[in-house]
Protein backbone atom coordinates (compact mmCIF):
# COMPACT_ATOMS: atom_id res chain seq x y z
CA UNK A 1 0.00 0.00 0.00
CA UNK A 2 1.19 3.42 -0.80
CA UNK A 3 3.05 5.53 2.18
CA UNK A 4 1.68 8.80 3.75
CA UNK A 5 4.62 10.73 0.90
CA UNK A 6 3.69 8.50 -2.18
CA UNK A 7 3.92 10.36 -4.97
CA UNK A 8 7.14 12.42 -3.39
CA UNK A 9 10.02 12.39 -5.36
CA UNK A 10 13.20 13.38 -3.56
CA UNK A 11 16.95 13.96 -5.51
CA UNK A 12 19.34 13.33 -2.69
CA UNK A 13 23.15 14.41 -2.54
CA UNK A 14 24.21 12.27 0.18
CA UNK A 15 27.65 10.64 2.11
CA UNK A 16 28.13 8.79 5.34
CA UNK A 17 25.18 8.70 7.91
CA UNK A 18 23.03 12.08 8.55
CA UNK A 19 21.49 12.85 5.26
CA UNK A 20 21.17 8.99 3.99
CA UNK A 21 19.60 8.15 7.45
CA UNK A 22 17.04 11.10 6.27
CA UNK A 23 16.35 9.59 3.18
CA UNK A 24 15.46 5.87 4.19
CA UNK A 25 13.19 7.57 6.59
CA UNK A 26 11.79 9.13 3.19
CA UNK A 27 11.34 6.38 1.44
CA UNK A 28 9.98 4.49 4.51
CA UNK A 29 7.01 7.10 4.19
CA UNK A 30 6.96 5.87 0.42
CA UNK A 31 8.49 8.92 -1.11
CA UNK A 32 10.81 7.81 -4.05
CA UNK A 33 14.48 8.96 -3.24
CA UNK A 34 17.14 9.24 -6.32
CA UNK A 35 20.20 9.25 -4.51
CA UNK A 36 23.27 10.80 -6.69
CA UNK A 37 26.59 9.45 -5.86
CA UNK A 38 29.56 9.78 -7.71
CA UNK A 39 31.39 7.89 -10.00
CA UNK A 40 33.33 5.91 -7.03
CA UNK A 41 30.43 5.90 -4.89
CA UNK A 42 29.24 6.93 -1.74
CA UNK A 43 32.10 6.49 0.63
CA UNK A 44 30.09 4.24 2.80
CA UNK A 45 29.71 1.48 0.27
CA UNK A 46 32.56 0.13 1.28
CA UNK A 47 33.30 0.62 4.72
CA UNK A 48 33.49 -3.15 6.59
CA UNK A 49 32.51 -4.79 3.17
CA UNK A 50 32.92 -8.34 2.64
CA UNK A 51 31.98 -7.42 -1.53
CA UNK A 52 32.89 -4.32 -3.38
CA UNK A 53 30.40 -1.15 -3.08
CA UNK A 54 28.25 -3.09 -0.30
CA UNK A 55 29.15 -2.45 2.86
CA UNK A 56 26.59 -4.26 5.41
CA UNK A 57 25.92 -0.31 7.11
CA UNK A 58 25.68 1.43 3.42
CA UNK A 59 22.78 -1.13 2.83
CA UNK A 60 21.11 -0.69 5.73
CA UNK A 61 21.42 3.29 5.73
CA UNK A 62 20.25 3.75 1.85
CA UNK A 63 17.02 0.87 1.67
CA UNK A 64 14.79 1.53 -0.48
CA UNK A 65 16.64 4.17 -3.08
CA UNK A 66 17.86 4.51 -6.24
CA UNK A 67 21.10 5.24 -7.78
CA UNK A 68 22.28 7.15 -10.33
CA UNK A 69 25.83 7.87 -10.33
CA UNK A 70 27.20 11.03 -12.27
CA UNK A 71 30.33 12.82 -13.05
CA UNK A 72 29.09 16.57 -11.63
CA UNK A 73 32.51 18.14 -12.33
CA UNK A 74 31.27 17.49 -15.98
CA UNK A 75 29.56 20.16 -17.41
CA UNK A 76 27.24 17.22 -19.18
CA UNK A 77 26.52 15.47 -15.89
CA UNK A 78 25.41 18.91 -14.25
CA UNK A 79 22.78 18.73 -17.51
CA UNK A 80 21.53 15.54 -16.53
CA UNK A 81 21.01 16.95 -12.74
CA UNK A 82 19.05 20.11 -14.36
CA UNK A 83 16.88 18.03 -16.41
CA UNK A 84 16.09 15.94 -13.09
CA UNK A 85 15.41 18.92 -10.63
CA UNK A 86 11.64 20.36 -12.33
CA UNK A 87 10.25 16.56 -12.11
CA UNK A 88 11.21 16.77 -7.87
CA UNK A 89 9.62 18.19 -4.84
CA UNK A 90 12.77 18.20 -2.92
CA UNK A 91 16.27 17.79 -2.90
CA UNK A 92 18.57 17.21 0.20
CA UNK A 93 22.29 17.76 0.10
CA UNK A 94 25.25 16.90 3.65
CA UNK A 95 28.05 18.32 1.37
CA UNK A 96 30.66 20.34 2.98
CA UNK A 97 29.64 24.06 2.99
CA UNK A 98 30.85 25.36 -0.41
CA UNK A 99 30.77 22.35 -2.09
CA UNK A 100 27.39 22.57 -3.64
CA UNK A 101 27.96 26.05 -4.94
CA UNK A 102 31.26 24.59 -6.75
CA UNK A 103 28.96 22.23 -8.40
CA UNK A 104 26.11 24.62 -9.09
CA UNK A 105 23.77 22.32 -7.33
CA UNK A 106 22.94 25.46 -4.50
CA UNK A 107 19.27 26.34 -3.09
CA UNK A 108 19.61 29.66 -5.48
CA UNK A 109 20.56 27.97 -8.68
CA UNK A 110 18.27 24.72 -8.53
CA UNK A 111 15.34 27.15 -7.10
CA UNK A 112 15.54 28.70 -10.72
CA UNK A 113 14.83 25.36 -12.31
CA UNK A 114 11.98 24.64 -9.90
CA UNK A 115 10.07 27.41 -7.85
CA UNK A 116 8.55 25.20 -5.34
CA UNK A 117 11.45 23.28 -4.34
CA UNK A 118 12.13 22.11 -0.79
CA UNK A 119 15.68 22.12 -0.32
CA UNK A 120 17.35 20.64 2.82
CA UNK A 121 20.94 21.28 3.84
CA UNK A 122 22.50 19.79 6.57
CA UNK A 123 26.41 20.63 7.66
CA UNK A 124 29.06 20.19 10.27
CA UNK A 125 28.07 23.42 12.34
CA UNK A 126 26.21 25.30 9.91
CA UNK A 127 27.11 27.82 7.10
CA UNK A 128 27.99 30.94 8.71
CA UNK A 129 29.65 32.22 11.38
CA UNK A 130 33.74 31.00 12.63
CA UNK A 131 33.29 27.47 11.57
CA UNK A 132 30.69 27.68 8.82
CA UNK A 133 32.89 26.62 6.25
CA UNK A 134 34.16 24.04 7.78
CA UNK A 135 33.43 19.90 7.51
CA UNK A 136 32.19 18.18 10.55
CA UNK A 137 31.20 14.71 11.24
CA UNK A 138 29.95 12.41 14.30
CA UNK A 139 32.54 12.49 16.18
CA UNK A 140 34.05 16.14 15.98
CA UNK A 141 30.09 17.31 16.93
CA UNK A 142 30.16 15.00 19.49
CA UNK A 143 33.22 16.47 20.93
CA UNK A 144 32.50 20.52 20.11
CA UNK A 145 28.59 19.96 21.39
CA UNK A 146 29.24 19.11 24.69
CA UNK A 147 28.21 15.25 24.04
CA UNK A 148 31.48 13.47 24.96
CA UNK A 149 32.01 15.01 28.13
CA UNK A 150 28.42 14.85 29.17
CA UNK A 151 28.67 11.32 28.67
CA UNK A 152 31.31 11.37 31.58
CA UNK A 153 33.54 8.36 29.55
CA UNK A 154 37.09 8.24 29.58
CA UNK A 155 39.18 5.71 27.44
CA UNK A 156 42.66 3.91 28.80
CA UNK A 157 44.79 6.93 28.03
CA UNK A 158 42.32 9.69 30.03
CA UNK A 159 41.20 11.10 27.25
CA UNK A 160 37.60 11.65 26.45
CA UNK A 161 36.06 8.41 24.96
CA UNK A 162 33.61 8.85 21.67
CA UNK A 163 29.38 7.89 22.02
CA UNK A 164 30.49 4.42 20.42
CA UNK A 165 27.20 3.03 19.98
CA UNK A 166 25.80 5.10 17.66
CA UNK A 167 26.60 8.02 15.80
CA UNK A 168 24.30 9.86 17.98
CA UNK A 169 25.19 13.64 16.32
CA UNK A 170 24.57 12.08 12.93
CA UNK A 171 20.94 9.90 13.24
CA UNK A 172 19.85 13.19 15.30
CA UNK A 173 20.28 15.39 12.34
CA UNK A 174 18.74 13.12 10.33
CA UNK A 175 15.75 13.00 12.32
CA UNK A 176 16.30 16.46 12.34
CA UNK A 177 16.04 16.81 8.30
CA UNK A 178 13.20 14.69 8.05
CA UNK A 179 10.87 16.57 10.35
CA UNK A 180 11.50 19.91 8.58
CA UNK A 181 10.77 18.51 5.49
CA UNK A 182 7.72 17.09 5.92
CA UNK A 183 6.77 20.10 7.37
CA UNK A 184 7.60 21.92 4.06
CA UNK A 185 6.08 19.73 1.94
CA UNK A 186 3.01 20.70 4.52
CA UNK A 187 3.53 24.41 4.13
CA UNK A 188 3.90 24.02 0.09
CA UNK A 189 0.34 22.26 0.15
CA UNK A 190 -1.39 25.00 1.62
CA UNK A 191 1.00 28.10 0.29
CA UNK A 192 2.73 26.69 -2.64
CA UNK A 193 5.79 27.94 -1.63
CA UNK A 194 9.45 25.99 -1.33
CA UNK A 195 12.09 26.73 1.08
CA UNK A 196 15.19 26.35 1.70
CA UNK A 197 16.01 24.43 5.06
CA UNK A 198 19.10 23.72 7.37
CA UNK A 199 19.76 21.71 10.17
CA UNK A 200 24.03 20.53 11.68
CA UNK A 201 25.06 17.99 13.65
CA UNK A 202 25.79 20.96 15.81
CA UNK A 203 22.24 21.97 15.93
CA UNK A 204 21.36 18.58 16.79
CA UNK A 205 23.47 17.58 18.83
CA UNK A 206 22.48 21.14 21.31
CA UNK A 207 18.61 20.34 20.74
CA UNK A 208 18.73 16.96 23.02
CA UNK A 209 21.14 18.31 25.31
CA UNK A 210 18.49 20.62 26.36
CA UNK A 211 18.77 20.94 29.90
CA UNK A 212 22.44 20.99 30.18
CA UNK A 213 22.20 23.08 27.30
CA UNK A 214 20.01 26.12 28.75
CA UNK A 215 20.28 28.80 30.56
CA UNK A 216 18.63 29.80 33.44
CA UNK A 217 19.80 32.65 36.16
CA UNK A 218 18.81 31.07 39.33
CA UNK A 219 19.82 27.25 38.54
CA UNK A 220 23.35 28.52 36.84
CA UNK A 221 24.27 30.43 39.90
CA UNK A 222 23.90 27.68 42.05
CA UNK A 223 25.34 24.95 40.32
CA UNK A 224 26.10 25.83 36.71
CA UNK A 225 28.46 28.99 37.33
CA UNK A 226 30.56 27.54 40.27
CA UNK A 227 31.20 24.15 37.73
CA UNK A 228 32.23 26.35 34.91
CA UNK A 229 34.67 28.71 36.92
CA UNK A 230 36.10 25.58 38.44
CA UNK A 231 36.92 23.68 35.06
CA UNK A 232 37.82 26.71 33.40
CA UNK A 233 40.61 27.03 36.14
CA UNK A 234 41.73 23.57 35.85
CA UNK A 235 41.97 24.13 31.75
CA UNK A 236 44.52 27.09 32.50
CA UNK A 237 46.58 25.30 34.94
CA UNK A 238 46.77 22.28 31.94
CA UNK A 239 44.70 19.69 34.34
CA UNK A 240 44.28 16.44 32.70
CA UNK A 241 41.00 15.18 30.85
CA UNK A 242 40.51 12.63 34.09
CA UNK A 243 40.55 15.86 36.44
CA UNK A 244 38.28 17.86 34.45
CA UNK A 245 35.63 14.94 33.90
CA UNK A 246 35.60 14.44 38.02
CA UNK A 247 35.11 18.09 38.56
CA UNK A 248 32.57 18.26 35.93
CA UNK A 249 30.47 15.00 37.45
CA UNK A 250 31.14 16.38 41.21
CA UNK A 251 29.12 19.88 39.44
CA UNK A 252 26.34 18.43 37.44
CA UNK A 253 23.35 18.79 40.35
CA UNK A 254 21.29 16.56 37.93
CA UNK A 255 23.88 13.69 38.83
CA UNK A 256 22.74 12.42 42.29
CA UNK A 257 23.68 9.55 44.30
CA UNK A 258 20.86 8.62 45.51
CA UNK A 259 18.50 9.30 42.13
CA UNK A 260 21.41 6.82 40.31
CA UNK A 261 20.57 4.53 42.81
CA UNK A 262 17.02 3.67 41.49
CA UNK A 263 18.13 4.96 37.28
CA UNK A 264 21.14 2.91 36.82
CA UNK A 265 22.29 -1.09 35.69
CA UNK A 266 23.27 -3.74 38.00
CA UNK A 267 24.83 -7.25 38.10
CA UNK A 268 22.79 -9.87 39.42
CA UNK A 269 23.51 -13.79 39.75
CA UNK A 270 23.61 -14.76 36.27
CA UNK A 271 23.86 -11.36 34.21
CA UNK A 272 23.23 -7.44 34.01
CA UNK A 273 19.98 -5.89 34.28
CA UNK A 274 18.73 -2.03 34.07
CA UNK A 275 16.39 -0.39 36.56
CA UNK A 276 14.86 2.84 35.18
CA UNK A 277 12.87 3.92 38.19
CA UNK A 278 12.17 7.88 37.96
CA UNK A 279 8.91 8.61 39.63
CA UNK A 280 8.46 8.64 43.67
CA UNK A 281 5.92 6.58 43.17
CA UNK A 282 8.14 4.11 41.35
CA UNK A 283 11.33 4.29 43.69
CA UNK A 284 8.82 3.25 46.40
CA UNK A 285 7.87 0.44 44.36
CA UNK A 286 11.28 -0.34 44.14
CA UNK A 287 12.41 -0.21 47.65
CA UNK A 288 9.22 -2.73 48.33
CA UNK A 289 10.43 -5.26 45.71
CA UNK A 290 14.27 -5.05 47.80
CA UNK A 291 13.16 -4.87 51.01
CA UNK A 292 14.36 -1.42 51.91
CA UNK A 293 12.91 0.28 54.77
CA UNK A 294 14.83 3.97 54.45
CA UNK A 295 15.68 5.90 51.56
CA UNK A 296 17.36 9.34 52.94
CA UNK A 297 16.24 11.23 49.59
CA UNK A 298 12.90 11.23 50.71
CA UNK A 299 13.19 13.74 53.48
CA UNK A 300 11.97 16.74 52.69
CA UNK A 301 15.14 18.93 53.37
CA UNK A 302 17.62 16.25 51.86
CA UNK A 303 20.59 17.96 50.35
CA UNK A 304 22.98 15.84 48.73
CA UNK A 305 25.59 17.94 48.34
CA UNK A 306 25.97 17.94 52.26
CA UNK A 307 29.01 15.25 53.03
CA UNK A 308 27.25 13.18 55.71
CA UNK A 309 24.04 12.76 53.17
CA UNK A 310 25.99 12.20 50.15
CA UNK A 311 27.75 9.14 52.59
CA UNK A 312 24.40 8.07 53.05
CA UNK A 313 23.17 8.14 49.80
CA UNK A 314 26.59 6.26 48.36
CA UNK A 315 25.43 3.23 51.09
CA UNK A 316 21.93 3.16 49.57
CA UNK A 317 23.77 2.67 46.18
CA UNK A 318 25.92 -0.12 47.64
CA UNK A 319 23.20 -2.11 49.29
CA UNK A 320 21.22 -2.19 45.99
CA UNK A 321 23.84 -3.53 44.61
CA UNK A 322 24.67 -6.40 47.28
CA UNK A 323 20.93 -7.48 47.46
CA UNK A 324 20.79 -7.46 43.74
CA UNK A 325 23.10 -9.62 42.71
CA UNK A 326 21.38 -12.70 45.51
CA UNK A 327 19.02 -13.18 42.67
CA UNK A 328 18.62 -14.23 38.82
CA UNK A 329 17.85 -11.74 36.56
CA UNK A 330 14.54 -14.00 35.70
CA UNK A 331 13.65 -13.17 39.38
CA UNK A 332 14.49 -9.84 39.43
CA UNK A 333 13.04 -8.57 35.78
CA UNK A 334 9.71 -10.37 37.13
CA UNK A 335 9.26 -9.07 40.76
CA UNK A 336 10.24 -5.58 39.36
CA UNK A 337 7.56 -5.95 36.83
CA UNK A 338 4.73 -7.66 38.56
CA UNK A 339 5.62 -4.17 41.05
CA UNK A 340 5.56 -1.80 37.78
CA UNK A 341 8.89 -0.71 38.10
CA UNK A 342 10.35 -0.43 34.47
CA UNK A 343 13.23 -2.99 34.12
CA UNK A 344 14.99 -5.02 31.39
CA UNK A 345 18.04 -6.96 30.94
CA UNK A 346 21.06 -5.86 29.16
CA UNK A 347 20.93 -6.98 25.59
CA UNK A 348 23.31 -7.14 22.52
CA UNK A 349 21.86 -5.32 19.87
CA UNK A 350 23.06 -8.38 17.39
CA UNK A 351 20.58 -10.42 19.54
CA UNK A 352 17.73 -8.10 18.83
CA UNK A 353 16.16 -8.86 15.51
CA UNK A 354 15.43 -11.87 17.17
CA UNK A 355 14.34 -10.36 20.39
CA UNK A 356 10.66 -11.69 21.22
CA UNK A 357 9.02 -8.39 21.78
CA UNK A 358 10.88 -6.92 18.76
CA UNK A 359 9.24 -9.69 16.65
CA UNK A 360 5.62 -9.15 18.47
CA UNK A 361 5.61 -5.26 17.04
CA UNK A 362 7.03 -6.27 13.86
CA UNK A 363 9.88 -4.28 14.37
CA UNK A 364 11.92 -5.94 11.32
CA UNK A 365 10.99 -6.33 7.92
CA UNK A 366 12.72 -9.07 5.45
CA UNK A 367 13.60 -8.40 2.59
CA UNK A 368 15.54 -10.35 -0.19
CA UNK A 369 19.06 -8.88 -1.46
CA UNK A 370 20.02 -9.93 -4.90
CA UNK A 371 23.48 -10.78 -3.77
CA UNK A 372 23.42 -11.62 -0.39
CA UNK A 373 20.00 -13.39 -0.06
CA UNK A 374 17.41 -13.10 2.93
CA UNK A 375 18.13 -9.91 4.93
CA UNK A 376 16.30 -8.79 7.99
CA UNK A 377 16.60 -4.63 8.61
CA UNK A 378 15.47 -2.68 11.42
CA UNK A 379 12.40 -1.35 10.22
CA UNK A 380 10.52 1.94 9.86
CA UNK A 381 10.78 4.67 12.97
CA UNK A 382 7.07 5.14 13.02
CA UNK A 383 3.81 3.04 11.92
CA UNK A 384 0.77 4.34 10.25
CA UNK A 385 -2.90 2.47 10.34
CA UNK A 386 -3.99 4.38 6.70
CA UNK A 387 -0.67 4.90 5.21
CA UNK A 388 1.50 2.57 6.07
CA UNK A 389 5.24 2.73 6.35
CA UNK A 390 7.19 0.02 4.72
CA UNK A 391 11.00 -0.46 3.77
CA UNK A 392 10.18 -0.28 -0.05
CA UNK A 393 13.57 -2.11 -1.29
CA UNK A 394 16.74 -3.13 -0.75
CA UNK A 395 19.94 -0.61 -1.32
CA UNK A 396 20.60 -0.12 -5.19
CA UNK A 397 23.89 -1.23 -6.61
CA UNK A 398 26.15 1.73 -7.67
CA UNK A 399 24.41 3.39 -10.44
CA UNK A 400 22.42 0.64 -10.88
CA UNK A 401 19.10 3.03 -12.05
CA UNK A 402 21.11 5.81 -13.83
CA UNK A 403 19.67 4.80 -17.23
CA UNK A 404 16.04 4.53 -16.15
CA UNK A 405 16.26 8.08 -14.23
CA UNK A 406 17.51 9.60 -17.29
CA UNK A 407 15.26 7.97 -19.86
CA UNK A 408 12.53 9.44 -17.51
CA UNK A 409 14.60 12.64 -17.61
CA UNK A 410 13.45 12.66 -21.43
CA UNK A 411 17.28 11.84 -22.78
CA UNK A 412 17.69 8.84 -25.92
CA UNK A 413 19.04 5.89 -25.56
CA UNK A 414 22.02 6.86 -27.94
CA UNK A 415 22.24 10.00 -25.80
CA UNK A 416 22.65 7.19 -22.40
CA UNK A 417 25.36 5.13 -24.24
CA UNK A 418 27.55 8.29 -25.13
CA UNK A 419 27.76 9.71 -21.75
CA UNK A 420 28.24 6.23 -20.90
CA UNK A 421 31.17 5.54 -23.04
CA UNK A 422 32.34 9.17 -22.20
CA UNK A 423 32.45 8.37 -18.27
CA UNK A 424 29.82 11.00 -17.42
CA UNK A 425 27.67 8.44 -15.80
CA UNK A 426 27.57 4.29 -14.93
Amino acid sequence: MPGPLDGVRVLEFSQIVALPFCGAVLSDLGAEVIKVEPLAGDPHRNRGTVMPNEGKRFQSLNRGKQSVAVDLRDSRGLDLIYRIVPTVDIVTINYRPGVAQRLGIDYETLKDLNPGLIYCEITGFGNRGPMGDRGGTDIVANGYSGLMMADQKVDEHGQPANISAISLADYCAGFSATVGITSALYHRAITGQGQKLETSLLQAALAVQDTVVMREPVHDATLRDPMVDEIRGLRERGADYTEIRDAYVRGRGATRVAARAYYSTYRVKDGSMVLGALTPANRAAARKVLGIAHDPSDEPDFDESQIDNMERATALHHEMRSLLREKTLTDWIEAFTAAGVPVAPVNMPEEMSDDLQVEAMGFMRELEHPLFGPQRLAGPVVSMSETPTDIRGVSPGLGADTESVMREAGLSADEIETLRRDGVIL
